[in-house]
């Protein structure tokens, strides 16, 4: 296998932390829509850790397109 083979079978895996990152973002928003559905008084509170959690899951799929961005620039400056 060469070299140009490997960076983009690397930039494929690197992609996989997007599927990840969908599950987590609509897991994270389909339980916050539960929790509002059962105590709309708690929405505020429940709101903001839902933010927060969601820039957390969404980090991950960055991370993913960052790394799968500096194989791009490393398959790119080999020829």
């Amino acid at each position: 296998m060469d070299s140009t083979a490997a960076a983009l079978i690397g930039m494929g895996l690197a992609a996989v932390g997007f599927a990840g990152s969908g599950v987590g973002i609509g897991y994270i928003f389909g339980k916050m829509i539960e929790s509002v559905a059962r105590q709309p008084e708690a929405e505020a509170k429940v709101g903001k850790y839902m933010w927060i959690g969601f820039a957390l899951v969404e980090a991950i799929a960055l991370y993913g397109l960052v790394i799968a961005f500096i194989i791009m620039g490393m398959k790119g400056g080999e020829g």
